[in-house]
């Protein structure tokens, strides 16, 4: 567009007017895209910035991957050392980025805001300046146009005259000057453009040239190797997981009785010699006083405790200390497979089911081995066998029970006397273990009446409560016993013996009630208080008080402990069922305590008995022994050191 003289400019042609507009359009079009430009521009120097602080926190979260604590770690040390490596590249380039981002700035940026601030503006400004001088010449031409024809003023017609003339000189040079910046924007707008461009293209160059002299020789090898180690764990895995998919194929093509529960319930494969044993369990619990639930958690074994792992938990937890502990069978709620583990003192502990009986008898032997600390031993496993095959050898008949009692102990033959005391005996006679125990004999594993209370029932004699509950004539005679002593016992068997000369039956009686429990899979064990005084052995049921069996302590001949087992006790009982008949049977308990403490108590007893007889060896016995306040013997409990017990299992009540 050519500028125009004043006179051309005071009245400026339909041409003129339509060409001034098509630049002003231009002009304004100009503005918008320069504004939408420079927001694209600003938008990729905003990544260029956050690509710099993105940069700066991998490095940094590259470097804390040490200080994680990875519950699996395998393959971290070669892992850390290359994200190390890697961390120092991340830094390097963000050193490139920050320069970056700096020359973004000087040569694509400021150009192109410079342009919009300087030629953009100016162009509206001159705009405004050339519409004011305009309106300004428009209102002096109409007072000069009103000037009247016939009583001319010279005076107010100069001044009209003056002012219309700086009107148009005005209108004129901002009109010179509007047209000056519109022809310019024309030139410059073309600069704006390919300016900043030029400077984001030698940026970006830059950059790549600067990181292919920095890294191309320096990371090439590292690059390398960091990928042969991504293909090598990528090859491990497609082993693993073909190795899986067969796995997989193999699960799949099983039988379903696999994940049947108790699908062989007839004739399962039991280990009986674990010593751990983890998997899947129903807890009892308590939820008022007659309401229960059983929640099904993930349980295992850990050396003598049993441990429990909720759901969503990251380790177990202590439920229960084993050592010492007695598990038996129970029936629960009509359910199928529950057992319930007590603890030393015989407190109940807790109640668990098992989904199958494959499990629940596992369970229970596992249980009962670790009760017994096997894994304290050298070699638990060679310990649970021995002691399982212990049990299992009552299926084939033994020629003499003493002829292995001596390959243990080949240096005596050991008897108890009346006063409780073990002696050795060489002249005591090798009997066969037909001799002790018949073959055939049948075992209880219920506790029942005596057979002489039985009797004493029906002709009329001692008259038994038939709840076996105590008369008051027997707690009188319980209050003027100098010895009252209780154990916690589970009964374990009984059987008729053939013999109460030594104490070998009593060893042979035991090995055929736990073989018997242990062929025909009998886990549950009926608890009781062993009460022993100076006139008879009481079974008394521990919830409601009634006595379950009594025995005179007369009519026990014999009594031993375990020599392995120290919680196994044994007594011999001699009955006399009808006149002229007599009989023998052996009752096989297991103890919370030692049993060496209980045949101190049953001998400590028969000596009361006896020097009751005597009021000097009664008033001689008294001096010996320590009595409590209410005048009853008290039981040593350094009885066991010779045995070697360090501690003592389980609590003893005085009655």
């Amino acid at each position: 567009m050519v500028p125009r003289t004043a006179r051309q400019i005071q009245g400026l042609p339909s041409g003129t007017r339509s060409l001034l507009s098509v630049f002003e359009e231009d002009a304004g079009t100009l503005t918008e895209y320069t504004n939408q430009l420079l927001q694209a521009m600003q938008r990729v120097y905003g990544a260029q910035n956050e690509m710099c602080l993105a940069t700066q926190q991998l490095s940094k979260q590259l470097l804390a991957y040490e200080k994680q604590h990875f519950a699996l770690g395998k393959g971290d040390e070669e892992v850390i050392s290359t994200l190390h490596y890697f961390s120092k590249v991340v830094d390097e380039l963000n050193v490139l980025h920050s320069e970056l981002a700096k020359q973004l700035a000087d040569t694509m940026i400021l150009p192109i805001v410079q342009f919009r601030e300087k030629d953009l503006t100016e162009v509206s400004t001159l705009k405004d300046l050339f519409g004011l001088a305009s309106t300004e010449h428009d209102v002096s031409m109409a007072k000069y146009s009103r000037l009247p024809k016939r009583k001319e003023n010279e005076k107010h017609k100069a001044e009209v005259a003056k002012e219309v003339a700086n009107a148009r000189r005005k209108q004129h040079l901002s009109s010179l000057q509007y047209y000056c910046a519109l022809n310019a924007l024309q030139y410059r707008k073309r600069v704006a453009m390919m300016e900043p461009m030029l400077g984001y293209t030698r940026g970006q160059i830059n950059f790549f040239k600067k990181g292919a002299e920095m890294f191309s020789k320096r990371l090439d090898s590292f690059l390398t190797s960091v990928s042969d180690m991504v293909q090598s764990i990528q090859g491990e895995l497609d082993a693993e997981t073909e190795k899986m998919r067969i796995s997989q194929q193999d699960l799949i093509s099983v039988n379903e009785s696999v994940y049947t529960p108790d699908s062989d319930v007839t004739s399962p494969a039991i280990n009986r010699n674990l010593i751990q044993k983890a998997g899947y369990l129903n807890l009892r619990n308590k939820t008022g006083l007659v309401t229960t639930t059983w929640e099904r958690l993930y349980f295992f074994t850990q050396g003598g405790n049993l441990m429990c792992q909720p759901r969503g938990a990251v380790a177990g937890g202590l439920i229960q200390d084993l050592d010492n502990c007695s598990v038996m069978a129970v029936d629960c709620e009509d359910r199928r497979y529950c057992f319930q583990i007590t603890t030393p003192t015989g407190k109940t502990g807790i109640t668990l089911q098992a989904e199958s009986r494959k499990e629940y008898e596992e369970w229970i032997c596992a249980i009962n081995n670790i009760s017994r600390q096997i894994y304290l031993t050298d070699n638990p496993e060679a310990a649970a066998i021995k002691l399982n095959q212990t049990a299992l050898q009552a299926v084939t008949p033994i020629t003499s029970f003493a002829k292995k009692h001596e390959a243990h102990h080949p240096s005596q033959n050991v008897k108890n006397t009346d006063n409780g005391k073990t002696t050795p005996s060489e002249s005591a006679g090798i009997q066969d273990s037909t001799q002790l125990i018949a073959l055939g004999t049948p075992i209880q594993f219920d506790i029942v009446l005596p057979a002489t209370e039985f009797l004493d029932q029906n002709r009329g004699g001692r008259r038994a409560n038939p709840f076996g509950e105590s008369e008051d004539s027997s707690k009188d005679e319980e209050e003027d016993s100098l010895l009252q002593q209780m154990f916690i016992v589970r009964f374990l068997g009984s059987m008729a013996v053939q013999s109460d000369n030594t104490s070998e039956v009593i060893y042979e009686a035991m090995r055929q009630v736990l073989a018997a429990r242990a062929i025909h899979n009998i886990f549950r064990m009926t608890e009781s208080h062993l009460m022993v005084t100076s006139k008879n052995l009481r079974l008394i049921d521990p919830q409601t008080q009634v006595t379950r069996a009594s025995f005179e302590l007369a009519t026990v001949t014999q009594f031993a402990a375990h020599q392995d087992n120290k919680r196994l006790i044994g007594f011999v009982v001699h009955l006399s069922e009808t006149p002229g008949e007599e009989s023998m049977s052996a009752y096989v308990f297991e103890s919370n305590t030692e049993g060496e403490k209980i045949c101190y108590a049953i001998s400590l007893g028969k000596e009361i008995a006896e020097a009751q007889k005597d009021p000097e060896a009664l008033a001689q016995l008294m001096k010996s022994v320590p009595f409590t306040n209410d005048g009853k013997f008290v039981l040593l409990n350094d009885q066991s050191e010779e045995d070697g017990a360090t501690h003592e299992e389980g609590e003893e009540s005085e009655a």
